[in-house]
């Protein structure tokens, strides 16, 4: 198959041939088992194999020494057990003409003390990072030596497991730590002038092609600009990649701008939504015009038309489309196909990397197969049964899930919505300008049904003949829920709720208060608001910290608001009642710790987010005439067998509840809902 396409052409690399431009830059999804890669790491590799991408990068990054521990579930690829678990994951990418590359790194400073075997942080400095707190041992000249061979040493374990290559992890690790005037301030031979901050890199790079050869692919993920005061500047990261690029001893560079110690800075390298998308492109593209060498880049390059336009541009050799890939792993087949319009958006929520770094796995907010090979699939295969009606009530974020999956099953779908359009808290969380992209999740299922002949029909409060009206054969409840107050011992009336803000039927008051006793977006995002409406506000949060059940990425946007309007926080502290006192209300406060202790706020404005109740009556009504009575059966939902236990003979159809119907979760459960019921249908 030949094509025009920019991305689709092929592109040598030393001795190897990548298929099309198109590749997954290094990243750590944390699906790691004692620090090896088995079968949840190798699927999901070989998913994106199999949809078409040309190189795909392991790891983010693989730790080459025992004294770089784990921050968030890397490779242990310092252990000789590592080799075959790398040669059964590039065996499976391989198979479909994939190549794999690994990235290796000495975390330095980037990790805590008081992980795996308790061993000391080090860095070419002692300086804290910010990030994960530990204050480093300054790296003496043995440490210099023994990690200097675990470089080489991991390098050969993954040339004979039959990787392609590696990269090396420099920036924000222990290697860049030598190069940056903020975390070397030695006055030996590896400090001071930039030959002497870069001796270390050139015994590492050494080393390494002393014991793979010059055949192997050996190249470097490098920040080329920090960008902040006295950081490494623009004029020195170019110098550096010049130098890397003209010593023969690296074959591409992949470049990073920025610093990643704190959670802001991480955003500017990493942004989330609402930030600038492929915002160190053109710089990128500086870096190979300046060094003429292989140049590789990722940084929210999340549609087809920008990593199209960054090839067709000479702006880079190879484009990274990482998290593009785990809303999508088949998005170069879908080019290749002419089904561009089908690819699943990544809508940057960035819950994939606020999962990790909380000590999660990386899960995308609206693909609920991604991590999850072995169970749920990707591409939904056609039911082996007969054709059923199945009705689907809600058009939510797991309404419209269950519909497709459903859909592609090949059984005809019918959805009932109460409202004149889909999406929900979806629809609701994009009244925050900041986060709007969050509707592609809803916009894509909308395509997806009607490219399956779904029918939605709108403006339909559906119950109970309305359903039994469709002759159904399964019914999904996913009506969601509706707000809820925190627990108060008086005052219930007096409060507004955050969907109220959120939708814009209440008005910020000139004093508010936000109590958000549920710790996501849904608080936060009304805050957000009010903040930015010019209200005076103070966020009260019963927790150690506000908003615990979002990622610190996330945190970053919300917090930038805050500081920049004059929010006021308060943790650890209750709503206890509101009652008013002439135009204004009274809100008591109480604390956990302190038993008696009572605090007041006089406001204009009490707004509360507590989450949300099951909108269930519907439910209610279908289940005594359903055949297993709304019962699933969690071991098989798990297992595998048939989920749906037969309690009622009398009845006319299987019913099942999803999401915010069951109880107050988020749009990844709902969606995962959505999949894992439907594909049993």
């Amino acid at each position: 198959m030949t094509s025009n396409d920019p991305l689709l052409q092929p592109y040598q690399l030393k001795h190897l041939t990548l298929k099309n431009r198109v590749m997954s830059t290094s990243h750590e999804p944390a699906y790691s088992e004692d620090g090896m890669p088995k079968e949840r790491y190798r699927l999901y590799h070989a998913e994106k194999a199999k949809g078409g991408m040309a190189l795909t990068m392991t790891a983010g990054s693989a730790i080459v020494s025992r004294d770089s521990p784990a921050a968030f579930g890397n490779l242990h690829v310092y252990d000789d057990r590592i080799v075959p678990w790398l040669a059964e994951l590039a065996d499976a990418c391989h198979e479909h003409d994939c190549k794999v590359m690994i990235q290796i790194t000495h975390l330095g400073r980037r990790t805590g003390w008081n992980k795996a075997d308790w061993l000391p942080v080090l860095s070419a400095s002692p300086v804290r990072e910010p990030a994960h707190r530990a204050f480093p041992k300054t790296i003496e000249e043995w440490d210099i030596e023994r990690i200097v061979a675990d470089y080489a040493a991991a390098a050969q374990r993954c040339q004979a497991a039959g990787l392609d290559g590696i990269e090396f992890e420099s920036y924000g690790h222990l290697m860049d730590g030598f190069w940056s005037p903020l975390t070397n301030h030695r006055d030996d031979e590896f400090g001071g002038s930039l030959d002497n901050r870069l001796r270390f890199t050139d015994m590492v790079l050494d080393a390494v092609r002393a014991a793979v050869g010059k055949e192997f692919i050996v190249g470097i993920r490098m920040v080329a600009d920090e960008d902040v005061e006295k950081g490494i500047s623009k004029e020195v990261g170019v110098e550096i990649a010049r130098r890397l690029a003209s010593s023969g001893k690296v074959d591409f560079l992949n470049i990073i701008r920025g610093t990643i110690e704190t959670d802001a800075s991480l955003t500017k390298v990493i942004p989330v939504a609402g930030m600038r998308s492929s915002p160190h492109l053109d710089f990128a593209g500086e870096v190979r015009a300046a060094t003429k060498f292989p140049t590789f880049h990722a940084a929210r390059i999340s549609d087809v038309a920008t990593a199209r336009h960054a090839i067709a541009t000479g702006k880079l050799d190879m484009v990274g489309m990482t998290r593009a890939h785990i809303a999508d792993p088949h998005i170069v087949l879908k080019v290749m196909e002419g089904r561009e319009h089908e690819i699943r958006p990544c809508v940057g929520a960035t819950y994939c990397l606020d999962r990790i770094y909380e000590g999660g796995e990386a899960l995308c907010v609206h693909n609920a197969a991604t991590g999850r090979e072995a169970t749920i699939p990707h591409i939904i295969a056609k039911s082996e049964g007969p054709k059923k009606i199945v009705v689907v009530v809600g058009a939510g974020a797991g309404g419209l899930e269950a519909a497709r999956v459903a859909a592609e099953r090949g059984h005809q779908v019918t959805v009932l919505e109460a409202s004149s359009q889909a999406g929900g808290q979806v629809r609701l969380a994009t009244q925050n300008p900041r986060r709007k992209e969050l509707i592609g999740i809803i916009d894509w299922r909308l395509a997806e049904l009607d490219r399956l002949g779904v029918e939605i029909r709108y403006d339909t409060w559906a119950e109970k003949d309305d359903v039994l009206a469709l002759a159904p054969d399964v019914v999904i409840v996913a009506t969601g829920g509706m707000p809820q107050n925190p627990p108060l011992t008086a005052g219930d009336n007096l409060v507004t709720s955050s969907w109220d803000i959120m939708a814009g039927s209440v008005k910020p008051a000139e004093n508010v208060l936000l109590y958000d006793d549920n710790g996501g977006h849904q608080g936060m995002g009304a805050a957000e608001l009010i903040a930015n409406s010019g209200s005076k506000l103070e966020l009260v949060s019963p927790e150690r910290f506000f908003a615990p059940e979002m990622g610190g990425m996330n945190h970053v946007p919300y917090m930038r608001a805050f500081h920049e309007k004059g929010v006021t926080v308060t943790i650890n502290t209750r709503l206890r009642s509101v009652r008013r006192e002439g135009n204004q209300l009274v809100a008591e406060l109480a604390s956990d710790f302190a038993e008696g202790w009572r605090g007041e706020r006089r406001v204009d404005q009490v707004v509360v987010e507590h989450g949300t109740v099951p909108l269930d009556d519907l439910y209610l009504s279908l289940k005594p005439l359903s055949k297993n009575c709304g019962a699933v059966d969690y071991e098989r939902l798990v297992s595998g067998g048939d989920i749906f236990p037969a309690r009622n003979a009398e009845g006319g159809f299987v019913l099942f509840r999803i999401g915010d119907a069951v109880a107050s979760r988020n749009i990844h459960a709902a969606i995962y809902d959505g999949i894992r019921f439907g594909i049993r249908i």
